[in-house]
């Protein structure tokens, strides 16, 4: 029987369904591995990603099932609970199903967002471990990350401090002649934290550090996490973690990890995150946790090792994308599909009637505000005109060669009338359509949901890219802004053009992936402009190199790296019992 989401706290629902959730012995023997395949961290486990790959390699992989959205109000749209939802309903058609999804920040945790493990009925458990650091992989990213700042700041001093002679004596290191006006990396902290946003470091004496101005990020905006998500087994992490540019020196020559004699140590730090974390729904379909990176400036997915280990488990594996289908599938798309060599046999597009609403031009929606009433009471004309937005994204799929499933992730307070609306526009699209009550109701109430999923699943596709590795960074720009957002152009800024030159010279940037940073609340550059912008042009004002993830990010805007708490913060309402240790208040 499902719980009560409408009246029960998803801590609540999560609390109650824990008291059957199977322990690391039983996954093992539910999911058919061997010992030594399964690491046990206390109430959860790790995979041995490398022996159950090694040990299942000739067995044939699954359906692969990727989740995204029509582009999402600040609230987020439920592409998490849609996954364990979606989960949920093919678990009760009797299918072997499981999925991954990515590890939450504990920024929007403590901030008014709040955890991403699902709601309702379709969450992840156990919901404090997942919510409060899970298994520590961000806390093994910031350790190395930081280091990567350490190793930089300590040099600069002492190259300041002492000779050539002296350097050479001490530590055998050349003189590396760090420019300080171009330290690329900061420092992090997983947490909104706008003070340390900009900072100055080494106050004091000439033993005190090198003075000089830095930032933090939050922890999932680091390299680390990126790369992470793209990699393929620990000898890659470690290349990519060796090849990350940390600043520049004198001469404009960049700086890496490996120059600075930190990357072996910082892989060592992240050794245990190549393993993705076992978690189940609140049914117990299992679905790993691995990588967290942004989405709009990083790939957006959790990792290819998940895929490829559930692929190999399940008859079909669930994997989210972040934001919606301009974002978070055009970088699953042409970047994770592309790095991994995997085949999607359908994509899910994510759509709620209050999303479609405010498209139509509904209110303004503010994190930690009630809703207006219009996203709460029966307006058919605001969902029709809505639903531009989400056929702009049907159409986005199609491009690649998918047939989408639109699921209509049904709330409580929405009307059949209003979800027929979304039926029709969206089977006329070319769309398959299902509404799903998976937050109110869990599996049973995601069975149309999961039967249409299967019937797309059973359908051949012809998935392409969108633009071949050959083109060239500026022709791919415009390529994605004309034919994913809808630009009419893409216009470019005298210093990033001249930069995009230089990248497309050099053929060592050749394969890089294209990561576009843009904002996730418009298809536009503009995050006040809803629905289907016209007449726009895409402006491009820089291009960041991740030369250790090997991404070019093209600039569209900016994007902070370290978001601020706001004044209603979620950390106002978590508790702990000081005799049972049970976490109240997540959400």
């Amino acid at each position: 029987m499902p719980y009560d989401a409408v009246n029960m706290a998803d801590w609540q629902i999560s609390e109650a369904a824990e008291a059957n959730m199977p322990t690391p012995e039983e996954w093992q023997e539910k999911l058919g591995l061997e010992k030594n395949e399964i690491l046990p961290m206390g109430r959860l486990a790790k995979l041995d990603f490398l022996k159950i790959i090694e040990r299942l390699k000739d067995k044939p992989d699954g359906k692969y099932i990727e989740v995204t959205a029509i582009t999402p109000t600040p609230l987020g749209e439920g592409k998490s609970t849609t996954s364990c939802g979606l989960m949920e309903g093919l678990g009760k058609r009797g299918v072997n199903v499981g999925g991954a999804l990515r590890q939450p920040s504990g920024g929007p945790t403590m901030n008014v967002k709040g955890t991403a493990a699902g709601g309702g009925n379709s969450l992840l458990i156990p919901m404090t471990e997942f919510s409060l650091g899970l298994t520590g992989d961000i806390n093994d990213i910031m350790n190395a990350h930081n280091l990567a700042m350490v190793a930089l700041t300590a040099r600069m001093q002492h190259e300041r401090n002492y000779t050539d002679e002296q350097l050479q004596r001490l530590s055998g290191m050349p003189r590396l002649n760090i420019d300080p006006t171009r330290v690329e990396m900061g420092w992090i902290i997983d947490f909104c934290a706008q003070a340390l946003r900009n900072i100055i470091i080494g106050i004091g004496g000439r033993y005190d550090g090198f003075t000089m101005q830095s930032k933090f990020g939050i922890a999932v905006s680091s390299e680390l996490m990126a790369i992470l998500a793209v990699a393929t087994d620990l000898a890659d992490l470690k290349e990519r973690i060796n090849n990350i540019t940390v600043a520049f020196d004198r001469s404009g020559k960049p700086v890496t990890c490996r120059d600075l004699e930190v990357g072996n140590a910082m892989t060592a730090f992240m050794r245990n995150t190549i393993n993705p974390t076992l978690m189940c729904t609140a049914e117990y379909n299992p679905c790993m946790v691995h990588a967290g990176p942004f989405a709009n400036i990083a790939v957006g997915q959790s990792s290819i090792i998940a895929d490829r280990v559930g692929l190999k488990l399940f008859d079909y594996h669930v994997t989210e994308s972040g934001f919606a289908a301009d974002i978070g599938f055009e970088k699953f798309w042409n970047v994770k599909c592309r790095y991994s060599g995997l085949k999607p046999h359908v994509s899910v597009l994510t759509t709620t009637i209050r999303a479609l609403k405010m498209h139509g031009g509904g209110p303004k929606v503010v994190p930690g505000i009630s809703l207006p009433e219009e996203y709460t009471k029966e307006n058919l004309e605001l969902v029709e005109k809505g639903t531009e937005n989400m056929v702009h994204m049907i159409n986005v799929i199609r491009k690649a060669g998918i047939n989408p499933v639109v699921c209509i992730n049904r709330f409580y307070t929405d009307t059949d009338e209003e979800c027929k609306i979304v039926r029709k526009v969206a089977e006329q699209a070319g769309a398959r359509c299902a509404e799903s009550k998976h937050w109110e109701l869990g599996g049973e109430g995601a069975l149309e949901f999961a039967d249409a999923v299967i019937d797309a699943c059973n359908e051949e596709n012809d998935f392409k890219f969108l633009y071949p590795l050959e083109m060239k960074l500026r022709e791919r720009v415009n390529t994605i802004a004309r034919e994913v957002y809808g630009a009419d152009g893409v216009s470019w800024t005298p210093e990033a053009e001249a930069k995009a030159k230089m990248l497309e010279s050099d053929s060592k940037y050749a394969d890089f992936a294209t990561m576009m940073v843009k904002t996730h609340l418009s298809l536009s550059h503009d995050p006040t402009l809803k629905g289907v912008p016209k007449g726009w042009t895409l402006p491009i004002r820089d291009v960041l190199i991740y030369s250790g993830a090997k991404f070019l990010c093209p600039c569209a805007g900016t994007i902070s790296l370290m978001p601020g708490t706001g004044s209603n913060p979620a950390f106002r309402r978590i508790d702990v019992d000081p005799e049972t240790g049970k976490v109240s208040g997540l959400f």
